[in-house]
């Protein structure tokens, strides 16, 4: 009587909070480990908006782990969220512990593989690329073995794989070995010809297809967004005879791809007002439009509006919720946001140390990257990370512990610094009147220096007063680029304030040869 209770309880729970209950009742009832009860559990906390991925893991850990359905469940989870490499663990946990795999276990798994290739795509983690394009030619293999390379679902899995880590001819051949090819497939391999750039054959068969769907044209509509023409892009998608969620994503984030935010939001009310539900995907898009426009109410109500359906705020969400108070100053909101994700990655960690560190709380920034490397379990620290952490440096006038980042990123995380990381140095030393110092750094940098650290020198030495360094600075700066007019107002007042007139008006009179213009100052103010 107890037992058929408790998983009626299970079946209709709608809230964390409710799953926390009924947890506590199988455990008082002794009934933890009857085979129905558990899994409904998790699967509840694992895919229910509701629900909690690290409640899910917890409870998944207090069970013998060596239900396929359960761990099933869990992989499916974590390679829909930002923390797919979970569910690899969990793949080889299975083959370690010879839990019984089925075609979804492959299928879950390969389509982490995917996530996390297509999720490091831009960063600089080459090892990490090679390593899990391997084990998806190894799952290939055992999947071969096992018998389920004919099942059309584990194929396009396959597909997407191959795709994503740039194996376009091995994606190709798949394809052509397969004996019942969807749309999805078709969908698969022409996306992957797209992203290696091969649009004739991706056109080829385009055209072959023997009937399109709404993916097909989010795929060419997608390949003009990357190649940032968005009048094309504008074209298919107001020409496509339908669209999904997919099809408006695409365009925000080609809106946001050639910085025009407000066209982003303004993209999405129109998509409020033909009543398509926005997915995660489009709430993190415009979100990040919110961050870079200042349109706090905006990204304010969007939060509401999740937390009054229930949603657990988590993963790649809660990052964009975070950057976004962080960015338009609202520190309080961005840190009870942060509080409250209890599953973070290292992109989580670092919007709000860089939120701080950009806002003047340097030792709070300090403090939380601290915290970062002090978990056993933590993250590792990656380049944002460390731009965060100089910028509070700056800000605080920590030269010494900013000197010992700038060296821990090389030694302890083997992190080769880029400019950035230059630039934030070269900052820190120049606001701090290291002028010298920071005139040494930038010249023995391993590549040429841009014109924002010449610029960052140039103005420092106002500041400070030194007029060699202005004048080497002013000059590194008319050999990289045409010289702007703030340039040669910043110099001729650094002249003017060691009062060396002769040299302000040499300076104004190359300003009249070279017909640099001073541009009047301006200022702006949104109302309503």
């Amino acid at each position: 009587m107890v037992r058929s209770r408790l998983t009626q309880m299970v079946s209709k729970l709608r809230s964390l909070k409710e799953a926390e209950q009924a947890q506590a009742s199988i455990l008082k009832a002794a009934l933890w480990d009857h085979s129905g009860i558990a899994p409904k559990l998790i699967s509840f906390a694992c895919l229910s908006p509701a629900g909690s991925l690290s409640h899910a893991q917890a409870i998944f850990q207090e069970t013998s782990m060596d239900n396929p359905f359960v761990c099933n469940t869990m992989m499916r989870a974590y390679s829909k969220s930002a923390f797919p490499i979970k569910a690899v663990l969990i793949y080889n946990h299975m083959h370690g512990a010879r839990v019984e795999c089925d075609h979804f276990t492959y299928n879950f798994v390969l389509k982490a593989c995917g996530k996390i290739l297509w999720c490091t795509k831009d960063d600089a983690r080459a090892v990490e690329r090679i390593g899990v394009a391997s084990k998806g030619a190894e799952i290939h293999c055992r999947v071969w073995k096992v018998g389920f390379d004919q099942d059309q679902y584990v194929q396009n899995s396959l597909l997407h794989v191959y795709s994503q880590c740039g194996s376009v001819s091995h994606a190709r051949r798949l394809f052509d070995e397969m004996t019942q090819r969807t749309v999805a497939s078709w969908n698969i391999i022409i996306s992957a010809y797209d992203r290696s750039g091969d649009f004739a054959s991706a056109d080829r068969l385009l055209e072959s297809m023997p009937a399109r769907n709404v993916v097909s044209w989010n795929t060419l509509m997608g390949r003009y967004v990357r190649m940032g023409d968005l009048a094309a892009a504008k074209k298919v998608f107001l020409e496509m005879p339908e669209r999904d969620a997919v099809s408006w994503n695409s365009m925000i984030a080609g809106y946001i791809q050639v910085k025009d935010y407000n066209g982003a939001l303004s993209l999405f009310h129109e998509m409020s007002n033909a009543n398509i539900e926005a997915t995660e995907i489009t709430l993190i898009s415009v979100l990040g439009a919110c961050a870079e426009t200042g349109a706090l109410n905006v990204g304010g109500m969007i939060h509401e509006s999740l937390e009054a359906k229930g949603y657990k705020i988590e993963g790649y969400l809660g990052i964009a919720l975070i950057d976004m108070y962080s960015k338009c100053g609202n520190l309080s909101r961005a840190w009870e946001v942060f509080s409250r994700v209890n599953m973070k990655p290292v992109s989580c960690w670092n919007a709000m140390i860089v939120g701080l560190a950009v806002h003047g709380y340097s030792d709070e920034a300090l403090e939380l990257f601290a915290e970062m490397e002090r978990r056993i379990a933590g993250v590792r620290p990656n380049r944002v990370t460390f731009i965060g952490v100089l910028i509070a440096c700056s800000h605080k006038g920590l030269v010494d512990k900013g000197r010992e980042f700038f060296g821990r990123m090389r030694k302890e995380y083997k992190i080769e610094p880029d400019m950035k990381h230059y630039g934030c140095m070269v900052d820190l030393l120049s606001r701090w009147g290291l002028l010298s110092e920071a005139y040494e750094m930038i010249k023995s940098m391993p590549f040429q220096a841009n014109s924002v650290l010449w610029r960052t020198l140039l103005g420092a030495c106002r500041v400070h007063g030194n007029v060699e360094l202005a004048e080497l600075s002013f000059q590194e700066l008319t050999d990289l680029e045409p010289t702007q007019d703030g340039d040669y107002v910043l110099l001729s007042n650094i002249y003017s304030e060691a009062r060396r007139w002769g040299d302000v008006e040499l300076l104004r009179g190359e300003m009249i040869d070279f017909s640099v213009t001073k541009r009047p100052g301006s200022s702006n103010i949104e109302m309503k």
